[in-house]
Formats: structure tokens, C-alpha cells, sequence
């Protein structure tokens, strides 16, 4: 799917929201940025396997998207934070129960209930 879907008014509700959190990582940097602001460092430990150059493209067109603020601290060393805005926070809620759904298809999968 193309960026360029999210932005289509003329394509499905959930087409474009699907747009918006398309990738392997951003719904991953959604949930941990839930929890409160983080920076790109403490990102890339919670998620092994994330190379700094994806992590730095996805936080900018989540940041694009509406869905990240950054804060960039002016100090030395510099310090930089992403936290989600409010509309990262409703997108956040809004997929609380697809990943509910997402569990429920796991524990089928496994024929034993898992602890979410």
C-alpha cells in the first residue's frame, strides 16, 4: 500500500488508516510510545531488530501523520523525545480492539488462552 492511500479521499475509511500504520514497525512504536514520551535510543533496545535508519523513517511519517510530536531539548548532549499526540492516542485507542481480536485469533491458533 502507498503512502499516497492515506491521503486518497476518495478510498475506503479503513484503507487509509491502514495506510497510516502500514510497515512491520509502527504499530510496534505505537504501543511503546502509550506508555509515555521515549527516545529513539530506548526505541530501538524495546525492539531488537530495528535498524536506526527504518526507526528514523517511520518516527518522521508518524510525525507527518499527526501521530508523533517531537521534542527536540536544546542541551548539551542533545536529547530528542517522541510521545504520541492526541490523535496518535485516538488511532492508539481505536486499534485497542483489533489487538484484542489479534489475540483471540492467536489463542485459536494455539488452542490455549494466552495471558493479555
Amino acid at each position: 500500500m502507498t503512502r499516497s492511500r492515506a491521503q486518497d479521499p476518495n478510498v475506503c475509511g479503513v484503507t487509509a488508516a491502514i495506510a497510516v500504520i502500514d510497515g512491520k514497525w509502527k504499530t510496534a512504536l505505537l504501543w511503546l510510545l502509550e506508555s509515555g514520551p521515549c527516545r529513539p535510543g530506548e526505541l530501538r533496545r524495546q525492539l531488537p531488530g530495528l535498524s536506526e535508519k527504518v526507526l528514523t523513517q517511520g518516527l518522521r511519517e508518524m510525525e507527518d501523520d499527526g501521530l508523533v510530536h517531537r521534542e527536540v531539548y536544546d542541551e548539551l548532549p542533545l536529547r530528542t523525545e517522541y510521545s504520541l499526540t492526541p490523535f496518535g492516542r485516538e488511532l492508539s485507542e481505536a486499534l485497542a480492539p483489533l489487538s484484542d481480536w489479534g489475540h483471540r485469533r492467536l489463542e485459536r491458533l494455539t488452542g490455549s488462552p494466552s495471558a493479555s
